[in-house]
């Protein structure tokens, strides 16, 4: 919205800082840090007053979860209308990747929000039926595929782009829409799988969010894709204001979200996240790499699978609860250490998935 200002510029003065993302990205973080900081107090304080118990604990997990009953859910609200709001305000919205994001995130988030009111109405773990959140969410993810490939580049449209591998594509024709579906889908259940212990899953979804800005901006670029031999899509810098958007939500929710946590995210914030995640990959054309950089969550999504598998065929757990990190809460883990070194597992693997960009 503010783009707009450029258009007061000589060339010379103020107003044109505004044409520069990087200059903008650095706006749009410092908005969604202050609307985190501004509207969490009384955001917590209205979702504890109509949510009363809190988000429901499951009565077969860790025992220590017990002691969080009462903390109130869709703390997600929170960290959608920062990024969204930021966005809006200083990103180009005549951009299609930036609407292309939006939606995907406003989308997972509705679904989100009907989850999360469904457990707390009820006061049941169960919320809205799995088999329709997933046809809703692949619903979701179609429109965003479509759009996607429509705005690509001709030699980009429907294509796979590997990592490491220079100019290497891979045409996977209409099987494109597909998988870049699974993509999205994947990416926004497998941060909703992470989110179970207090910050655990916002900081490498923010950690993930910044290492994929970084990839937009640098793929938007004619100029840095010459230099470091990666496929140039026009217009996808615009991303890196609603990344920075993310980063600065995501660290004025953690403020409240640090243990003790005051609010979760809930599936409100864990699906739109997740989505916006595997939006921005898509975009990019850098699905694989989102595999690397979210490989958090791939691996907490990944120990889930096993684990109902392995139980149907054996009778047997492979681990002693699932998501993984519950695994290590189970063997004695205090949870402030499982949450600091699965940080710094995201941290390792977002630089090996930045350094794709030169190691070709």
């Amino acid at each position: 919205m503010l783009f707009w200002l450029t258009e007061l510029s000589d060339g010379g003065d103020f107003f044109n800082l505004f044409r520069y993302i990087t200059f903008r990205a650095g706006g749009a973080f410092l908005t969604a840090l202050f609307f985190g900081f501004l509207f969490g107090p009384p955001l917590i304080n209205v979702l504890r007053k109509r949510q009363g118990k809190g988000q429901p604990i499951r009565a077969d997990g860790p025992e220590t979860h017990l002691a969080k009953s009462g903390t109130p859910t869709m703390g997600g609200l929170l960290i959608v209308g920062a990024l969204v709001t930021s966005t809006l305000l200083w990103a180009r919205l005549d951009n299609a990747y930036v609407w292309i994001v939006l939606f995907v995130t406003l989308s997972f988030a509705a679904i989100g929000f009907w989850d999360d009111y469904a457990k707390v109405s009820k006061q049941n773990v169960t919320g809205v039926p799995g088999r329709l959140r997933l046809a809703l969410g692949f619903l979701i993810a179609a429109v965003a595929a479509v759009w996607a490939a429509w705005y690509h580049p001709p030699e980009l449209q429907y294509q796979l782009a590997l990592p490491v591998f220079k100019d290497v594509l891979i045409n996977l024709s209409w099987f494109f829409i597909p998988f870049a579906m699974f993509v999205i889908v994947g990416s926004a259940n497998a941060v909703n799988l992470t989110d179970g212990l207090d910050g655990l899953a916002i900081m490498p979804v923010m950690i993930a969010g910044g290492a994929l800005g970084i990839i937009a901006y640098a793929v938007g670029r004619v100029d840095f894709t010459e230099y470091l031999d990666v496929h140039y899509v026009p217009g996808t810098g615009e991303i890196l204001i609603f990344a920075a958007g993310l980063f600065g939500g995501g660290l004025g929710f953690l403020w409240y979200n640090a243990p003790p946590a005051a609010v979760f995210m809930g599936d409100t914030g864990s699906l739109a996240l997740g989505g916006a995640l595997g939006a921005i990959a898509v975009a990019t054309k850098h699905e694989i790499v989102l595999g690397i950089i979210g490989g958090l969550f791939v691996v907490e999504a990944l120990s889930v699978i096993v684990q109902v598998l392995y139980f149907k065929r054996t009778g047997k757990r492979v681990f002693l609860m699932a998501p993984i990190h519950h695994h290590y809460e189970k063997k004695g883990w205090a949870e402030p250490q499982i949450v600091i070194r699965f940080w710094i597992i995201a941290l390792i693997l977002a630089m090996i998935g930045l350094a794709t960009l030169k190691v070709r």
